[in-house]
């Protein structure tokens, strides 16, 4: 009797430690801002709220990379300091950007710092026209090849070069948090910072995560909208529709700055969309690069990179929007 006592004592005890120990999953959604934009982090079945550990992981990215935190690693570097010791986060940005350099034919250029703040879309926020004299003077200071990466210091031909990660920076983000993500075994998860996108497996209701894209050039069909999948999927998409200013005169000045030209001056595209199984990075720099050079050069690139699907909206000699797109 005592036996058969003890056996069920024993057995109420381990019901009652392993409904203990039993974890509640739970499908959570993060909003906030963060690099000047908003975010919105879905992800299903996890076992806590991250939200504190991302907070973490965004301030030691600012720290490392933000051109708006006047003490933050690449400020420093930019204010001449060359005692700086970099982290991993800016050298993975910075060997990524060495890299989509090179495949861009120096299209995408983070040098092109001085010549966006001059222009009135960097931190100080002071709109200039510049001379033909002031841009030859900046264009002196752009080039990416003019910067080398030796151990963990940044040396730079001229002290005057200035280093903006912000055309890679939002998309470098999203990846960061993937990766955490990923280190928490979620398999399911929609990542969004400032209009850029990497999702992974399924939604709730094991369909694909599906965003819709405004699609002006089709404006009849579906209600204006183009319907993208993202599973395992990144999304960058650029534009000059946003970040603009106006002279007295009527004439538009652009954030998307021509690194060969030195001109804040658009290029026959009016919008650029990547899609890739790449990083969400990849998508974000590539985005910009297409954006400054153009309808023909970004079909050559395309052509030679099988991994990059593109939508392209531009204006066609009849200046009607017309579409031109790789994507299927």
């Amino acid at each position: 009797m005592k036996k058969i006592k003890f056996n069920f004592l024993f057995v109420v005890l381990f019901i009652f430690t392993a409904c203990k120990n039993e974890v509640i999953k739970k499908d959570f959604t993060l909003k906030g801002m963060v690099f000047g934009t908003t975010y919105k982090i879905t992800y299903l079945n996890a076992e806590e709220n991250y939200q504190k550990a991302l907070d973490s992981l965004f301030l030691d990215f600012n720290n490392s990379l933000s051109t708006y935190i006047p003490n933050s690693d690449i400020s420093r570097i930019n204010n001449g300091d060359t005692s700086i010791e970099v982290d991993n986060n800016f050298i993975e940005v910075f060997n990524k950007s060495k890299k989509i350099y090179k495949q861009t034919n120096g299209f995408f250029d983070p040098t092109v710092g001085n010549l966006v703040n001059a222009y009135g879309f960097g931190p100080k926020n002071k709109k200039n026209e510049l001379s033909q004299e002031q841009i030859a003077i900046e264009m002196n200071y752009v080039g990416l090849d003019k910067v080398t990466l030796k151990g963990k210091k940044i040396s730079k031909e001229s002290p005057e070069i200035y280093l903006d990660f912000n055309s890679i920076a939002k998309g470098f983000g999203i990846d960061i948090v993937a990766r955490f993500l990923d280190s928490k075994n979620i398999d399911n998860y929609l990542i969004e910072i400032g209009g850029e996108i990497r999702a992974k497996g399924l939604k709730k209701n094991k369909e694909p995560w599906l965003i819709k894209l405004v699609d002006p050039a089709n404006a009849d069909v579906n209600g204006g909208y183009k319907t993208i999948n993202l599973s395992n999927k990144s999304m960058a998409t650029s534009g000059n529709y946003r970040k603009f200013w106006v002279n007295d005169s009527g004439k538009k000045f652009v954030h998307t700055i021509n690194p060969k030209t030195g001109l804040a001056q658009e290029s026959n595209l009016l919008s650029v969309s990547v899609i890739t199984n790449l990083d969400c990075s990849d998508a974000d720099a590539y985005a910009t690069a297409f954006m400054a050079m153009g309808l023909e050069e970004t079909k050559k690139i395309i052509e030679k990179n099988k991994d990059l699907k593109v939508i392209l909206l531009y204006f066609d000699s009849e200046d009607k929007i017309t579409e031109y797109s790789n994507y299927q």
